[in-house]
This record gives structure tokens, C-alpha cells and sequence, in this order.
């Protein structure tokens, strides 16, 4: 049975969702559709990037990923079918796959180009479903596009090593729903800048001197229940992802709030890594 999965920034109030499952089955018989999810902040692909990247690859080999974010059409933003890490990539040439692509080599990338075959201009209902259904069906990727030798990137995503490699900078990529942000600094480059040194992290006015593991690790479960510090405990980790996270212990924006609240740190904003 193919599997086909759906991350787009179109939200559940409007019909757009139903209607792209509702053309996949009409077309598929023994399709399962899973949603990644439909609440990427408009037109964010950095968001989308990160959210992709954590989700496809538990996913099984050549599952298809359909990806509706900022999709219309454009001189400047064509559209792709990617063959990468053993799954298959529909989405628009924005960058949105800069995450992936820049630690594993796509082995396939091909331009659509069967776009004057349909009338209706929601492409992301008639070309993206059309190349899904094609794929699901055995058919080859240059049956729908020709192949081209790279795609765009989102140049914001890589972080920036100083050359007396002292120091990494960052941008916030990420804010999850508990309010916790997430750079672009992962854990493998973290370390091989570190070197053993110790470090200092500054996000706007809050800083950072010890990065954790989990959560849990920034917590001294040898001291009393009611002496410890807890709720509302500022830590830097490395996150599920093995992304560098700023995060609030058991945050709850109702009661002690968010990392991103409280910090006062938006998207994009600069993070900052001193090695000392």
C-alpha cells in the first residue's frame, strides 16, 4: 500500500486539505495519506524545512511527500519531483529541502513540466497529485520533468563558524508548541567547533553556560521536591533532533510561560556560540 504524506501551510478551517486527499483517492484505490501537518506558518520554509526533515525518514522507503508550501507556480519557483535518501519529494524549488539536501546528495531531481496538460490553476491539486499518483504506480521521474543538477537553498538554514572557529552563529529556525526555539546549530557541528572548551550561548539578553542532554538533566532530582528548581527553568539543549534548543522546564505559556516569550527570541533572530 503507498503512502503518501501531506505537509502544507494551508490550516483546517479552509476546504484545501479535504480537497487534496479527496483527488488522491479518487485516483488511488489502496493509497494510505498521512498528515504531517497543515499548520506551517504561511509561506515559511524554514519551518516547513525543519518540520519535513524530523518526520520523513520514519517513515517507510519510497513513500511519497507532498509539499504545499508557497507552491504556485513562478519563473522563480518551479516545480520538483526529488528522489532523495530512498523517498520521493514533490514541492516547489523554494529551498524548503535545504535541510536534508545539504547532508545527503538527492539522487534524482527533475523540473516538472506537464503543467499544460491541466486547467484549473491549483497546481497543487492537479500537478503535485498527478506526479504522486504517477510515482505510486512505478512510473519514472522522466516521464514528468527533466532531470537538472541542483535546487535552491535556503542559505539562512547553515550556520556560520568564525575563522579563529571560536564562535558559531546561528538563527532561530524553529518555535515549537510549547514556545521552545530551535537554531540552525546542530549537535555534530556543535561539537566539532567545541572541542572540549566551555561555552557561552547568547540569545538577545539571556545567556547560557551549560548545554544539556534532556530536559530532565538540567534538574537536581537529589535536592527536596519543594527546594529544586523547576517550572520555569531556562535550558539549553540538544533537542530529539540533535538540533541546539532554548527551551523553558515544562513550559506552559498559560502558567510560567515560553522560551520564546520570556526570552524575548523570534524567528530568525541570531543565536551566538562563544567557545571559551
Amino acid at each position: 500500500m503507498p503512502i503518501i504524506t501531506l505537509t502544507t501551510d494551508f490550516g483546517l478551517k479552509d476546504h484545501s486539505v479535504a480537497a487534496v486527499k479527496g483527488a488522491l483517492y479518487n485516483e488511488l484505490e489502496n493509497v494510505q495519506i498521512v498528515d504531517i501537518s497543515h499548520e506551517i506558518s504561511p509561506f515559511n520554509y524554514t519551518e516547513a524545512a525543519y518540520i519535513i526533515k524530523n518526520a520523513y525518514h520514519n517513515f517507510p522507503e519510497n513513500s511519497i511527500h507532498i509539499i504545499g508550501v508557497d507552491s504556485e507556480l513562478t519563473p522563480e519557483n518551479k516545480h520538483l519531483a526529488i528522489y532523495l535518501d530512498g523517498h520521493y519529494f514533490i514541492c516547489a524549488d523554494n529551498g524548503i529541502l535545504s535541510l536534508i539536501s545539504s547532508e545527503i546528495k538527492p539522487d534524482k531531481i527533475v523540473e516538472i513540466n506537464i503543467h499544460n496538460k491541466f486547467e484549473r490553476k491549483s497546481k497543487i491539486l492537479d500537478v503535485f497529485i498527478s506526479v504522486a499518483t504517477h510515482i505510486c504506480r512505478g512510473g519514472d521521474l522522466d516521464v514528468v520533468g527533466k532531470a537538472i543538477p541542483n535546487m535552491n537553498e535556503l542559505t539562512h538554514v547553515k550556520p556560520i563558524v568564525n575563522q579563529q572557529e571560536d564562535q558559531i552563529i546561528g538563527h532561530i529556525i524553529y518555535i515549537d508548541n510549547f514556545g521552545n526555539v530551535v537554531s540552525n546549530i546542530s549537535k555534530k557541528l556543535f561539537k566539532s567547533v567545541a572541542k572540549g572548551r566551555e561555552v557561552l550561548i547568547s540569545a538577545r539578553s539571556t545567556k547560557f553556560k551549560n548545554v544539556y542532554s534532556n530536559y530532565s538533566d538540567a534538574i537536581n532530582f537529589n535536592v527536596p521536591r519543594e527546594n529544586r528548581e523547576m517550572e520555569g527553568k531556562k535550558i539549553a539543549l540538544f533537542n530529539s533532533s540533535d538540533f541546539l534548543e532554548l527551551a523553558i522546564y515544562k513550559s506552559n505559556p498559560l502558567s510560567v510561560g515560553c522560551a520564546s516569550s520570556l526570552f524575548g527570541i523570534k524567528y530568525l533572530d541570531t543565536l551566538t556560540v562563544k567557545f571559551l
